[in-house]
């Protein structure tokens, strides 16, 4: 009999009977695995919440947060009186944040006619990931607002600034210009530039999802400094004056340049520092580079006979002679091995000193300075401020050069005692006649009048080196025999100026050309004079480089000269002495 199904044991199948306890396990463990997911969840919500919460929601800042730079307001230059001649307006950069622009197209369509800027090259910078990129600098506030009223995601503005020039090239050669960065690049914006500039400040705002500054989110604020005020000895009205005569010169004379100083001897200031041809520091880039060149500091030039004056002074000085002493003229002066004669022959000449000043003797020059020697001339000129720094620290100046007198040849000393051998610029020339003007006591030039700062207080500049160069008996001297130059038997009547007592000196300078190593037919034609002479308040020179119609200082500069002084004498309501000029004779013996 089989069994019965009932009484058949599992193990006949082949499979162990399930116990009631394995299911009691596996739900433990089901238990277990799940309380382990949540803690993990729960854990991670803490993390996210409690410890990673404060970071994300500042990276959530961080995206919404957008930084500029606020730029500081440049220092203006003035001239003596506060006129501007360099100021800085506000103005706006066109910033543009690629990722936040769905159609660049329609947007570049939209700005194109605003900006003035081609839609497709528009399209092209507006198209990309990244998150600021320029459209457009320098625009006028006006012009942001039309693009602003458009309200265009992603198209955003920064303040900035743009240099302008309001008298164009009134002084330009000495204000200079700056670059597309507004960094200086030239004249006293580039040896100012650390002062004026200042210091940007930033400004850094929360946006919403238009990209617009939400008004009530996150914000600082750090204000720029605005740089210091340059205020210049330069007369606006005088320097416009003197850029006019020299301009009208150079072209009248068909002259490669020209230059015209005008200065305080006193006081040692420049009321004037002209060039031409000049330049507009609005259009800096489009002009020339020499044109930019502030030639009166960096070019130079022998003097030629504008020198003869240091050479006088220096025989006075040393009691070597006077006005009056006689002096034999004759045509030919032979020294070492080179053969000196005057411009003009003349045969032998019986002269005083005075008229040696006068006819512009050459021969009668080195003669007179034979009285003193080499050695003592080389000291004179030194202190003269020949081949010296200006003092002005102009960029680019030029200090010209005389020889060591150790270094001199047989021929040096009477080329030098009449002006060749020795190079200058033109303040420095400038400077020699303002020395013999103040009583034989060289002020040094100056430019900078003061510097003003934002909160409204002035600095001085460091105050100009004097040096007593000759005797005051010796400088009222060689006054009048400047005189005797201006009258009558002189060389420059046409500095003349009537109701005033005028004193100057002539100069018609060799040019070298250093390719044929030796003087070329070029001149530089010069006049350096001072108003009124017997209490000089004015010294003005006036250099003619290269003239092709014409040659002579008397005839090209001395009418420069008189046009500026007469000018200025009037603005500085400075009024004749009323005194007439002593005649020295100008020969001996009859």
């Amino acid at each position: 009999m089989s069994p019965s199904r009932s009484d058949r044991n599992f193990s006949d199948y082949g499979t162990a009977p399930i116990k009631l306890g394995n299911t009691r396990r596996r739900g433990t463990a089901l238990i277990l695995v799940s309380s382990l997911i949540f803690m993990i969840f729960a854990g991670r919500l803490v993390d996210l919440q409690a410890i990673k919460g404060s970071e994300l929601a500042s990276a959530a800042l961080d995206q919404r947060l957008r930084t500029v730079f606020l730029p500081a307001k440049r220092g203006s230059i003035l001239d003596s009186n506060g006129a501007p001649l360099a100021i800085t307006v506000a103005a706006k950069n066109v910033t543009a944040d690629q990722t936040m622009i769905a159609e660049p197209g329609v947007v570049a369509q939209a700005l194109s006619p605003i900006l003035g800027a081609d839609a497709d090259i528009l399209a092209s910078r507006l198209t990309g990931e990244r998150r600021s990129i320029f459209l457009a600098k320098e625009v006028t506030p006006q012009t942001w607002e039309k693009i602003s009223a458009l309200r265009l995601p992603g198209i955003f503005s920064e303040d900035t600034s743009r240099r302008i020039y309001p008298s164009g090239e009134l002084a330009a050669n000495v204000i200079g210009f700056v670059g597309v960065e507004g960094t200086g690049l030239g004249g006293y914006e580039f040896a100012f530039d650390e002062r004026l500039r200042g210091t940007p400040g930033k400004a850094t705002f929360e946006r919403g999802p238009g990209g617009r500054a939400i008004p009530t989110g996150a914000s600082v604020r750090v204000d720029a400094q605005a740089g210091v005020d340059v205020e210049l000895t330069i007369d606006r009205d005088i320097q416009y004056v003197a850029q006019k005569a020299i301009s009208e010169a150079v072209e009248s004379a068909g002259a490669k340049d020209g230059s015209v100083v005008v200065m305080d001897p006193q006081s040692g200031q420049i009321l004037a520092l002209a060039t031409a041809p000049t330049f507009d520091p609005n259009f800096a880039t489009q002009t020339a580079e020499r044109d930019r060149n502030n030639r009166p500091l960096t070019s130079i030039f022998e003097p030629g006979s504008t020198s003869k004056v240091m050479t006088l002074a220096a025989v006075i000085n040393e009691e070597a002679a006077t006005p009056y002493t006689p002096i034999k003229v004759p045509e030919v002066l032979r020294r070492g091995d080179t053969d000196f004669k005057d411009s003009t022959p003349n045969g032998t000449l019986r002269l005083t000193l005075n008229g040696v000043l006068a006819k512009s003797s050459n021969v009668g020059t080195i003669l007179a300075a034979e009285r003193i020697g080499g050695k003592k001339l080389s000291k004179y000129l030194k202190k003269f401020g020949i081949g010296q720094p200006t003092g002005l620290k102009f960029p680019g100046e030029s200090h010209g050069s005389v020889p060591e007198h150790e270094d001199w040849s047989p021929t040096s000393f009477p080329t030098i005692s009449f002006g060749q051998g020795l190079s200058v610029n033109s303040v420095q020339v400038a400077s020699v006649y303002s020395t013999i003007a103040n009583d034989g006591l060289r002020v040094e030039p100056s430019l900078v009048k003061r510097f003003i700062h934002a909160d409204g207080t002035s600095e001085q500049p460091t105050a100009p080196q004097t040096t007593r160069v000759v005797s005051r008996d010796t400088a009222i001297q060689m006054r009048v025999m400047l005189e005797s130059v201006v009258g009558e038997g002189g060389t420059a009547t046409n500095a003349k100026i009537p109701g005033y007592r005028v004193g100057g000196k002539t100069g018609t300078a060799q040019v070298i050309d250093a390719r044929l190593g030796g003087y070329s037919d070029e001149v530089v034609a010069s006049f350096v004079g001072m108003a009124p002479a017997d209490n000089p308040r004015l010294v003005v020179g006036v250099f003619i480089s290269e003239p092709q119609n014409g040659r002579y200082g008397g005839e090209l500069a001395a009418p420069v000269f008189k046009k500026v002084s007469s000018y200025a004498l009037g603005a500085l309501q400075i009024p004749p002495t009323g005194s007439k000029a002593p005649k020295l004779a100008l020969t001996f013996g009859g």
